[in-house]
């Protein structure tokens, strides 16, 4: 079972900013009971993108998607809870979002993989490095929530 305090990379990508659904994303984390650590709305730069997405430098999309994501401001944020990562996911959908479940973010609120609105850590290791990427440890606010007891047993 995954550590109560695991954290997650959620980055709510131009097109989601655009559209006005940062508030809508946010209310669905925090309905959930995740503890949102950090935020920031910020452009990003493009050594900062082709180094969050270096993962994928060899596909053919790289250089159109850091395009993309250094077209508009991109909202940043750091969320903690138990299993967040793996349900964080779940809540986002598949990349993909024709084949998202309806009720997942991607599933509800948008129709195709290249505007796809939200950005998620798939395992710790990249939770880790796109926390450290994006935020530094100052910027990490440590504290417990008074609807801790009433989430967690």
């Amino acid at each position: 079972m995954a550590s109560i305090s695991e954290r997650t990379f959620i980055a709510i990508k131009p097109d989601g900013v655009q559209r006005g659904l940062v508030g809508e994303i946010i209310r669905r984390f925090e309905q959930k009971g995740f503890k949102l650590v950090a935020m920031k709305l910020t452009h990003a730069s493009e050594d900062l993108l082709r180094e969050h997405y270096i993962d994928l430098k060899d596909r053919p999309f790289y250089d159109g998607l850091v395009h993309y994501m250094h077209s508009g401001p991109v909202v940043a944020m750091v969320w903690e809870g138990l299993n967040v990562i793996k349900t964080g996911r779940v809540m986002l959908g598949e990349t993909n979002p024709m084949d998202s479940k309806p009720g997942t973010i991607r599933g509800d609120l948008c129709v195709q993989v290249g505007r796809n609105i939200i950005h998620g850590s798939d395992s710790l290791e990249s939770a880790e490095a796109e926390i450290n990427l994006w935020f530094t440890p100052e910027e990490l606010v440590e504290y417990r929530s008074c609807a801790h007891e009433w989430i967690y047993e």
